[in-house]
């Protein structure tokens, strides 16, 4: 004997047993190494002949050298009737053994013999395929050892045959006797080892009395090669082969490069390739038209554009045609010129994508467009790194139903902390969300547990992800995968549940990740707290009495609690029914809790949070998964909102359990009763105001825009409160419309809304650009007519453009109309065609207002007395008091309520300045200027009112009568418009 490095090989004798009449063979035992006696194939023989029985022998040989006569059958010379009773006559080899490392013994079978079924019930299978044998391979220990016996004849009702309607292999498995412990393995070509197939997204099995059926979906070349069938039946194992024939589909063809666009002047030559996996079957490739396809010269080149063909065939199999469209540039075309950035880019003609092999180590391509006017576009990379793109491909073949889940599982999860720093694209980064939630999907299906060593390696990639820096990453794969957040937490979600129990407790630490686990008896199981050392100490706890009923089958309660930072940034902005359209704000934290008992999740529970001290309204919510066609989303359903009574908390009350985050207003004002009723009486109160205001204009018009200054100013003022009037109205009746997107008396509203609006605040801006005209070109005449046809195109169509291009823009889509009021959608984009020119219009309007102020400052400057700077002053005060409101500068503060973490004050400050603007129009616009007062005294009291100083309006700013003397002196004037007096009773001066 040898050592255990050696090989060892099991036989079959056959011994031909020559005795007296009705002579037996006796039935062979169990041998003295353990192997177990082969199958009596003739127990009974007549007198003279002879018996075949199975005797175990085992050979060992220094070496791994098999001796060749060993592998064929060995013959003896016959016995002569004096010789022993018994004499060999063969010897077959029925089984090929090796010894492994850990001493265990690998057996697999030879052809035509098999493992009867008492022998593979208790042993266990190889892990890895012995010789392609995936159902012929049993470990045996140190101490035992077992051989194969010569199978019976197949059947003829016992057959794998092969159906493939639509190239959907169907594999059918019919039976005659009852069969166990039924498994299908598929043996790709070049592949060192077959591949077990479970039902998955592509496999189904299926089975029923007489026959069993594999079926493949979605099929492609790699389900191509030979199937085998392995079960039990007749106290045998049986193995049946049958090889399946798949035709090449489109997505597996490479085509180099499928849009070929040459410039003869600056290229030789161009090649085009089709490329073809490996498959078993093979392939005859042909290229037509053949001219210019193996990169001849471009004189031989067709002078038009042509479509090149790329035809491949196979006996048996469907033919595929891949077709390159050829473009040749002539004279003329435009082109976007060569460019080496990132990769060298060719020629290429306007209107064509041009594309590249991607960077080294790398994989995939890189395209870039050739716009219209000869422009290189953006670069599209797809490149991978290729360590990636493996782990990827391995997931998806699990999830797809190829593959050893139990094994290849914890494999995966070890290798992707240290893939997670190779990531420097969107690509890489896809590669791995879509790793985990592919993993995911099949540890959910096949019911998985993962050991503690599995998940720590799953929660460290998870860690890394969220902590990555390179933001643009993020953003970059989002915009071609939307999703991919709401995708990562439900991979979190499941995996993080799966751990076997022998490994809880469990608890996991790190910046962005943390987690802890606990394991509860069946029996009259104890309240669950636990708490996470975040910004604000967040805790959660379940009640034993909501744990009860998961103990009735005695199983172990297992209870999962997952802190996730950042991961709340990264989902999509998606608000579920009662939430509204608004956006919120997230604390930068989502709590994860599930429950598992009898390896079953339960996700009904009552759960209470704490999420520490929460400024402002505050929403408890979950995140559900099958909102928004499946995008997932934020909802409020089953949980609530509850203050703590001992301290300034925020607790979440939820009747069930899955991923918990707490929603803060942010771009809206919060729903209070007190503020919407102020708003409303500021708005009725401005619709008065204004009224009044017509009113006095009515009264007192032809008296105060006797000059042409005045008129503008007065002009623009008047249209002013016209058109806040008008949207005020509006906006106070959209509150007795139904809303929705549906109502067109809603929508009708909400267009003139935005559009009065708009208009209103257009006017203030020709005001204050008519003052800053003033301020800087002082002896600059205006032309009444040509100013006020400005005014009008300024203050009218510049708004209805803008309301007409949102309405045209964002009412398809649906993001025109808020659903809870007949206004612009807060939700979406539609809503900053409004604030966008709002606050930029107060931005200009606060310049203007500051250009004012410094003019009036300048008297102060001087060595004046003090009596001129009190003067000056007061002219300063008097203008923020005028110009504020009628610029609409108050509009302002709206960015005070956009931000995240606000009080309720700037809500309420906000509120009284804009509803109540009608009313300082009134006041600091119309009433408080001199030549209206005087006007009104005129005409109610009969007399007029004596003149003395100018009044400060913003065309008519005062200016003492000293500093007047000291510019015609030759010091510096104030260059602010003034009147004379003679002006000021309606006597234009020359």
């Amino acid at each position: 004997m040898v050592g255990l490095a050696a090989p060892v090989l099991l036989l079959a004798v056959t011994l031909p047993l020559v005795g007296s009449p009705g002579a037996r063979a006796s039935q062979p035992g169990q041998s003295q190494a353990g192997g177990v006696s082969g199958q009596q194939l003739d127990q009974e023989s007549e007198a003279g002949e002879s018996v075949l029985v199975s005797v175990y022998v085992q050979l060992d040989f220094s070496n791994e050298t098999w001796p060749a006569a060993l592998s064929r059958t060995q013959t003896f010379p016959t016995a002569s009737p004096a010789s022993s009773p018994r004499s060999l006559l063969g010897l077959s080899l029925t089984t090929d053994c090796n010894v492994n490392h850990d001493g265990c013994t690998y057996c697999a079978c030879l052809s035509g013999y098999q493992w009867n079924t008492s022998v593979y019930s208790h042993h266990h299978p190889c892990q890895t395929a012995h010789n392609h044998q995936p159902c012929g391979c049993l470990v045996f220990s140190p101490t035992e050892a077992g051989y194969c016996q010569l199978l019976p004849p197949v059947p003829r009702t016992r057959s794998l045959s092969s159906r493939t309607p639509g190239n959907k292999p169907n594999l059918i498995l019919l039976m005659s006797h009852e069969t166990t412990n039924l498994n299908w393995f598929l043996w790709r070509p070049r592949t060192p080892r077959p591949y077990p197939l479970q039902p998955g997204m592509h496999v189904s099995l299926t089975s029923s009395q007489g026959q069993a059926v594999l079926s493949i979906f979605n099929i492609s070349h790699k389900w191509a090669g030979e199937y085998m069938r392995c079960f039990e039946a007749q106290g045998l194992r049986w193995e049946l082969y049958q090889v399946a024939r798949v035709s090449l589909q489109a997505t597996d063809v490479a085509q180099l490069p499928d849009q070929l666009s040459i410039a003869c002047a600056t290229s030789p030559g161009f090649q085009l390739s089709c490329c073809i996996p490996s498959t078993r079957a093979a392939y005859t490739a042909s290229w037509s038209p053949r001219e210019g396809s193996e990169g001849s010269q471009c004189q031989h080149r067709p002078a038009a554009d042509t479509v090149y063909a790329c035809d491949l065939w196979s006996p048996g199999v469907t033919p595929h045609r891949g077709l390159i469209s050829g473009t040749i540039i002539q004279g003329g075309n435009t082109t976007c010129p060569e460019d080496f950035s990132l990769v060298a880019w060719n020629v290429t003609k306007a209107g064509h994508v041009a594309q590249a092999p991607c960077p080294v180590n790398k994989t995939d391509m890189v395209k870039r467009p050739c716009g219209p006017d000869g422009v290189w576009g953006p670069i599209h990379s797809s490149c991978i790194d290729p360590r990636l793109q493996a782990l990827l491909h391995k997931a998806w073949w699990l999830q797809v139903g190829q593959g050893r889940p139990t094994e290849e599982v914890p494999e995966i999860l070890a290798q992707l902390p240290e893939q997670v720093v190779v990531l420097s694209s969107p690509a890489d980064l896809l590669a791995v969300l879509g790793t985990m939630r592919s993993l995911a999907k099949v540890v959910a299906e096949a019911r998985i547990h993962l050991n503690r060593s599995a998940l720590e390696s799953f929660l460290n990639t998870t860690d890394k992800v969220l902590d990555m820096d390179n933001s643009s990453l993020w953003t970059l794969a989002q915009a071609q995968q939307p999703s991919m957040g709401s995708d990562l937490l439900l991979a979190v979600e499941t995996l993080a549940r799966s751990l076997c129990q022998e490994d809880h407790p469990f608890s996991f630490s790190l910046p962005s990740v943390q987690m802890q686990t606990e394991l509860l008896r069946p029996t009259f199981p104890s309240d669950y707290s636990v708490s996470f050392s975040t910004q604000s100490r967040l805790q959660a706890q379940i009640l034993g009495h909501s744990l009860a009923p998961l103990g009735h089958n005695r199983t172990n309660i297992s209870i999962t609690s997952l802190v996730l930072q950042k991961l709340d940034h990264l989902l999509p902005s998606n608000y579920g029914q009662g939430l509204g359209g608004s956006l919120y704000a997230t604390p930068g934290l989502i709590l994860v809790i599930s429950i598992t008992a009898g390896g079953q999740a339960f996700n009904q529970g009552e759960v209470i949070m704490n999420f520490g001290d929460i400024d402002g309204t505050s929403h408890c919510v979950f995140w559900d998964h099958n909102l928004f066609q499946g995008k997932g989303g934020w909802s409020d359903e089953g949980c609530q909102v509850q203050e703590a009574s001992a301290s300034p908390t925020t607790q979440c009350i939820c009747q069930h359990l899955t991923a918990f985050s707490i929603l803060m207003s942010r771009h809206r004002v919060p729903k209070n009763p007190t503020l919407d009723l102020l708003g409303q009486v500021g708005l009725g109160a401005s619709i008065l105001a204004l009224l009044v205001c017509l009113g006095v204009y009515r009264l007192v018009w032809r008296v105060v825009v006797r000059n042409r200054v005045a008129y503008l100013r007065h002009a623009a003022l008047l249209n002013t409160v016209l058109c806040l009037l008008a949207a005020d109205t509006c906006f106070l009746g959209a509150a007795l419309l139904p809303p929705g997107p549906r109502s067109p008396l809603c929508l009708a509203t909400a267009f003139l809304s935005h559009f009065l609006y708009l208009a209103t605040f257009f006017w203030m801006l020709a005001q204050s650009l008519m003052l800053a005209h003033q301020l800087l070109f002082v002896f600059h005449q205006l032309s009444k007519h040509r100013v006020l046809s400005l005014m009008v195109v300024l203050g009218y169509l510049c708004p209805m453009g803008l309301a007409v291009i949102a309405l045209g823009l964002y009412l398809p889509q649906g993001q025109y109309l808020g659903e809870e009021e007949c206004w612009l959608d807060r939700k979406g984009v539609g809503l900053y065609t409004f604030v966008g020119p709002v606050l930029t219009i107060v931005g200009v309007n606060g310049l203007v207002l500051a250009m004012a102020v410094l003019k009036l400052l300048r008297p102060s400057l001087s060595e004046g007395p003090q009596v001129e700077k009190r003067q000056a002053l007061r002219g300063v005060i008097k203008a923020l008091l005028i110009l504020t409101p009628i610029f609409g500068l108050t509009w302002g503060l709206g960015l005070a309520t956009l931000l995240e973490e606000v009080s309720i004050v700037p809500h309420y400050i906000f509120t009284v300045l804009n509803t109540f603007q009608g009313v300082f129009i009134l006041l600091f616009g119309c009433l408080v200027d001199k030549k209206v007062q005087e006007a009104l005294l005129k005409r109610f009291c009969r007399s007029q009112a004596p003149s003395s100083t100018l009044s400060l309006v913003p065309d008519e700013t005062y200016i003492p009568e000293h500093s007047k003397g000291r510019g015609e002196n030759g010091s510096s004037p104030v260059a602010t418009p003034t009147l004379s007096r003679q002006e000021e009773h309606g006597k234009p001066s020359s």
